[in-house]
């Protein structure tokens, strides 16, 4: 079997900064990449596209890789002008979800504040107060 690219550690590193400080939340390895978990509900997942794998993530990124993109969920109306365009994508698997290409232009307060909302929607009333 080939070995599958992996997300480069600096990424993973800045993601988990934000993700862990969140009340309960928790990383774990995912069948591809890294996500942070809330309970037993993923709010953010981190993956490498590399020659069209894992391919539902390559199509719904438009991308062969590689590339770096993170899944997140959003109350935000997905369709709106600021999602259909680089670096967002709309994975089609959840109606809440979207992507977001992560390289050397990410604008990571913006990421901190897309988690924190992913965070919100999907952690118990109790939690989501706590995030200021």
């Amino acid at each position: 079997m080939n070995a599958r690219a992996t997300v480069s550690e600096p990424i993973v590193f800045r993601l988990r900064a934000i993700c862990l400080e969140f009340p309960e939340a928790y990383e774990e390895q995912a069948w591809v990449g890294t996500r942070w978990m809330i309970r037993k509900k993923n709010f953010a997942h981190v993956l490498m596209i590399d020659s069209g794998w894992p391919p539902a993530y390559a199509r719904a990124a438009k991308s062969e890789g590689p590339m770096t993109v993170l899944t997140f969920r959003s109350s935000a109306r997905l369709e709106a002008p600021r999602f259909s365009k680089p670096p967002f994508f709309k994975p089609v698997w959840w109606p809440d979800i979207a992507g977001m290409a992560i390289d050397a232009e990410t604008d990571w307060d913006e990421v901190s504040d897309l988690l924190a909302g992913s965070y919100c929607l999907l952690a118990p009333k109790k939690l989501a107060t706590q995030i200021g």
